[in-house]
Formats: C-alpha cells, structure tokens, sequence
C-alpha cells in the first residue's frame, strides 16, 4: 500500500502496512512505563529535563506540547535506564553502534524501526543518538516510543555447593552386580 513514504527497498512495518487496530498497537508501546524517568538523561537538550516528556503513552503521541529541542547544535543523546548501567557521553559516539537507522519524517508518531533482536535482548540500559536532523539548525523531538517485552530481573543468589575432588566410595553405595559368565557351545 502506498502512504506517502519510502524506505529505500526496504520493508514497511508502519501503521499503515498493519491489521491491528491502533488501541491494540499502543499496548506493544508500554516499555516507556519501565524507563526510570528519575535517572534519564537527554544530553544537549535546550530546557532542562525536557528529554524526559517524549517518553509518553502511545495515545499521547501527538501532543506537541511535550518535546525536546537541542541546543547547541543539532545533536542529542538519550541515555535510557532501565537498570543501574553507566551512561553514554558525546565522547562516546564514535564507538560503532549497536544499530542505525535512517530515520524518516514522520509527523504521526507511527513510523516504526526494526530493531535486531538479537542486540536488544535483555537490554538494562538503551542510547539513542541523534546525530543530524533533515537540515535545520536543531532538532526536535516530539516522541519516542519503545516497544517490546518486559521481563522482571531475575537473579540468582549465591549458592553453596560441595564439590568432591575424589569420590569417597562410602558416599556412593552401589548395589553390586555379581557378573556371570554364559558359555553357548
């Protein structure tokens, strides 16, 4: 279906491409409720704490009233945790991604980016680096939604465990098979 949009080859895994209704979609959107807002941070934002309103419902979406411009330049940095892991720096942008996108205009909040599975499971802390923008002086932001699956933290306590570096035979009674000898002639 065409919708005013490309992606360069690719496939489309936008609203428009998908047969679940949009109250059912925004039910994926729901690891925003998971981001620890305290301990978020949006680097090179022009107002203070104005990174942490596009992490929002999925029906709040369009509400423009909440954003975050940059400052400086056209540069801006999440770091998102979910966890207690260390966050990234500017300095730090150089490193090679775990994924790129190319991102696209998308002024409904719909657009939606495949991400490689396998570098996202068990994420306790996600960057997002916005590097340029379409060609203004900063960039805003009015969204981000994440979507995937929650799983509590599991971990597993310290275990005492007894190993035997020679087996004592005392520990291991074994019931004695008294081999026989058949001879077929």
């Amino acid at each position: 279906m065409s919708h005013g949009h490309s992606h360069g080859g690719g496939g489309c895994r936008c609203a428009a491409e998908r047969e679940e209704p949009p109250e059912q979609r925004g039910l994926a959107y729901g690891l925003y409720l998971r981001i620890d807002l305290e301990r978020l941070q949006c680097l090179n934002e022009s107002r203070e704490g104005s990174g942490r309103g596009v992490f929002k419902p999925w029906e709040e979406r369009t509400d423009r009233s909440k954003f975050v411009e940059s400052d400086a330049d056209e540069e801006l940095l999440f770091n998102i945790p979910y966890k207690n892991i260390p966050q990234m720096s500017f300095d730090d942008t150089d490193r090679e991604p775990d994924q790129t996108f190319s991102l696209n205009r998308d002024l409904t909040g719909e657009l939606e980016y495949a991400t490689k599975i396998s570098r996202f499971s068990n994420v306790y802390h996600l960057s997002i680096h916005i590097s340029k923008n379409f060609g203004a002086d900063t960039t805003k932001v009015l969204y981000i939604g994440l979507r995937g699956e929650w799983t509590e933290l599991r971990r597993h306590e310290v275990t005492i465990c007894n190993y035997e570096a020679s087996a004592n035979p005392a520990d291991h009674r074994v019931h004695q098979v008294t081999p026989q000898t058949h001879f077929i002639s």
